[in-house]
Formats: C-alpha cells, sequence, structure tokens
C-alpha cells in the first residue's frame, strides 16, 4: 500500500501543496509565479508566508486564493479547504463585556497575550497604560509583529508620542528578521472609513461597541477568541495606504 503524504506537523498534507508538488514547484517557484501575476512585479508574499498557507497556519486572502486558483486550475473550495475547515471549528461564543474594568483588561489581556501579531485600529486612543502595554511588549518581542491602523489623524497627544515611541522602538523599513514588524497607516477618508477601535492578536481580540449604560461611556465591549487564530500577514486593508513616519505622527496639522 502506498504511504500518504503527511505534512510536517503529521496531518495529511493539503490541496495546496499537494498542487505544488505534483509540478515539482519549490516554495520559492510559487512566489515567482505569483510576482509575475501582480501588478508592478512584486506581490510581498514569501516562501513562509506560502508555507503556512500550505499548513493551514494562516488563511490565504481573497486575491492571493485567486492567483493561486489561477495558477493551479482549481477551485478555492478544493485548494483551501484545509484552512475554511478550521475557520469554521467550534470555538468558545464572543463574551460580551459590560464594564470599563472588564473591557480594560480584555484589552491588556491581548496585548501581553500577542506572540505572532498585534493589530490596533483607532485615532482616538488615550489610555497612557494600555498605549505603554504595546510599547513594553514589543520591546520585550522583537520578533512580534506590529499594524497601527489610524482613521484620519491622532486625536489626543498621548497617542502622538505613543506613535513617535513606536518608531523609536522599530524601524518601518527594517527587515532583519525577513520581515517588517511595524505597519503603520492612515486610513485619510472618514467619510467613508469612519473610526473603528479594537485590539486583536493571533489569540484574541478585544472590540469595544456603543455603550450599554449611557450615550458616552467606554465602558462595553465583546471578547472574541480563546483559542490561538489565524492572522492574515499578506491582507490589505481598503483605503489604507502606507505613510511615512512623520506623517502619521504629525497628521494633526
Amino acid at each position: 500500500m502506498p504511504r500518504r503524504r503527511v505534512s510536517v506537523e503529521g496531518e495529511e498534507s493539503s490541496a495546496l501543496r499537494r498542487a505544488r508538488l505534483a509540478r515539482n514547484w519549490t516554495l520559492e517557484d510559487v512566489v515567482e509565479e505569483i510576482d509575475l501575476r501582480t501588478r508592478g512585479g512584486h506581490s510581498g508574499v514569501t516562501p513562509s508566508m506560502v508555507s503556512g498557507w500550505e499548513l493551514g497556519r494562516h488563511t490565504t486572502s481573497i486575491g492571493h486564493r485567486k492567483t493561486l486558483c489561477e495558477i493551479y486550475g482549481q477551485p478555492p473550495q478544493v485548494l483551501f479547504v484545509h484552512q475554511d475547515a478550521g475557520l469554521r471549528a467550534e470555538g468558545a461564543p464572543p463574551r460580551l463585556l459590560a464594564g470599563f474594568t472588564d473591557l480594560r483588561e480584555a484589552m491588556l489581556a491581548t496585548v501581553s497575550g500577542a506572540r505572532e501579531c498585534l493589530v490596533a485600529a483607532g485615532s482616538r486612543s488615550r489610555d497612557a497604560g494600555y498605549l505603554a502595554a504595546i510599547e513594553a511588549v514589543l520591546a520585550e518581542r522583537p520578533a512580534l509583529v506590529h499594524y497601527r491602523v489610524l482613521f484620519g489623524p491622532p486625536h489626543h497627544q498621548v497617542l502622538r508620542d505613543h506613535l513617535l515611541r513606536l518608531l523609536e522602538l522599530r524601524d518601518p523599513a527594517d527587515r532583519s528578521l525577513g520581515i517588517k514588524t511595524l505597519h503603520l497607516g492612515i486610513v485619510e477618508d472618514t467619510l467613508t472609513a469612519p473610526e473603528r477601535f479594537f485590539c486583536a492578536s493571533e489569540q484574541m481580540a478585544a472590540v469595544p461597541i456603543p455603550s450599554l449604560t449611557s450615550a458616552e461611556a467606554f465602558d462595553s465591549g465583546v471578547v472574541l477568541g480563546t483559542a490561538p487564530a489565524r492572522r492574515l500577514p499578506d491582507q490589505r486593508t481598503p483605503g489604507l495606504r502606507r505613510s511615512p513616519p512623520g506623517r502619521v505622527a504629525s497628521a494633526d496639522r
């Protein structure tokens, strides 16, 4: 009986990996093929990213799914079934937070638990302790990739100071670890992209919602995820552009 091809994690290899091996391609070959089909000739995809897709460690974005389906000539429900099965797996239900203390603790837990990726969105942050926690975890874990998405200029000086400290901790252009570990971006068209605020890692997310007690209080939210979630290293946020460091930090002019 022929032996089944298995992945390094001991599970049956994915259709995405089998499609590559059937062509006798390396991971680098796949990256080159994706780049050839990308405007400008550089997709941002890396061999480690392709490996993560094949192993189901990361979820392939819609744009790259389309490209891979064109390359291999197979539909997404075949190539990405191993990823989508994980997303459909039963997990803990969302947990409602009805109090400022609980909401803040969930935000800090999200930050402290981040090991691979930490995303912070919003331009109205003014909790110095929360922002300091982000700085501390980035200083402690050099390989932790951090995304800060601003929706319009920062509204408070404490956030502007925080952005400057991020630039002291990390150089957005540095790739000494093979990837960028600091991404700063701003959505300028706030009419079509209203203010959003959340904090998320590969483990969990804390998402504030309109207050359950008053019209203005910051005291309600939802916690999502208790098991490791799949991050999207290749995902692009519509309307988001990369901004020079000074542009983001001084966007209040």
